[in-house]
């Protein structure tokens, strides 16, 4: 029996083990991918690393730093928003230095009024000595020469008082027009027509010439960030420097962009190099990281289709060929 028994449990694992090698020998099928990878379309085509930025005839987006410090009163836009040159973007609290200016101003109506007194003081006087000369030359006895040479040296007192009061005035004058203007810098405005695509800071936040305390990275960041207006975009590539040498001229580049995760790749038009080879640490944003990769900045530009969701700061594929 117990022979028996012996014999049926070996059959027993021999037909588990059967099964399972059977079953462990069976590859299953790939499944299919989501996007296809980005392949050369070039016979020699060189590969490089790009982000997407606004179009710019030089340097990359605008950064806007305010000039003056202080707490934020407003935010007048949003992200997002298209804004024309000179649009009113945030506003900073200028409560000090608009009392200042409106001290100025008063101290200026005093400096006008005081010319208009020092003018008459100066026909009073000049009158007076007219009238005296007149006399003294019809009758000289009418007049005594004490008198006269009073006279003569009011008037020109009183020249000399409205000279005074004048260069006042034009000193005030400055003195308010720049008190003017530094009020005007308490209001943030663009620079140019674009889009807006980043607000560091929030009303009641501070600032300062150096820019906006950004609690996730901390550090100081532009108040306001801007790029160019919607669909006029570039994409920055970074070459790696010993690919620097096969790269064809720039009358005969052409350009492939591919964007990463999708099967949209789109053409791209040469617009200028950065002829300066650097440590690649601009896609990381590490500006204490140390690299042994470097890196030649070449720019291309490209029309943005309808249907395409592409924005600053997207990482993409490039292949560069000729």
């Amino acid at each position: 029996m117990r022979l028996k028994l012996l014999f049926i449990l070996s059959a027993v694992g021999l037909l588990v083990g059967l099964v399972s090698a059977y079953v462990s020998a069976q590859q299953p099928a790939p499944q299919t991918p989501v996007f296809s990878p980005a392949a050369n379309p070039y016979a020699n085509g060189i590969y490089a690393s790009g982000i997407v930025e606004s179009h710019q005839s030089h340097g990359a987006n605008i950064s806007i730093f305010p000039e003056v410090s202080g707490p934020i009163t407003r935010v007048l836009v949003a992200e997002g928003d298209t804004v024309k040159a000179g649009a009113a973007l945030v506003t900073i609290d200028d409560s000090v230095q608009r009392e200042t200016t409106e001290q100025q101003k008063a101290q200026l109506d005093v400096a006008k009024a005081q010319i208009a007194n020092a003018k008459a003081s100066l026909k009073s006087a000049a009158d007076t000595l007219a009238k005296q000369e007149r006399s003294f030359a019809l009758d000289p006895q009418s007049v005594s020469r004490d008198v006269l040479d009073t006279a003569r040296n009011v008037e020109k007192v009183a020249e000399t008082n409205l000279a005074v009061v004048e260069r006042e005035y034009t000193a005030q004058q400055k003195s308010t027009a720049a008190s003017e203007a530094l009020l005007r810098k308490y209001t943030i405005r663009a620079p140019a027509d674009g889009v807006v695509l980043s607000i560091e800071a929030a009303t009641g936040s501070y600032v300062s010439p150096q820019g906006a305390y950004d609690a996730y990275t901390q550090g100081a960041m532009p108040l306001v960030v801007m790029g160019s207006p919607p669909g006029d975009l570039e994409v920055r590539c970074y070459v790696d420097e010993i690919l620097v040498h096969r790269l064809p001229p720039t009358g005969k580049m052409r350009a492939r962009m591919y964007v990463q995760g999708t099967d949209i790749n789109l053409p791209l038009t040469y617009e200028r190099m950065q002829p300066y080879v650097s440590p690649k640490i601009e896609l990381s944003d590490q500006r204490q990281e140390r690299v042994d990769v470097r890196v030649l900045p070449i720019i291309f530009s490209f029309q943005k289709p309808q249907n395409v969701n592409l924005y600053p700061g997207q990482l993409v594929d490039v292949y560069i060929g000729e």
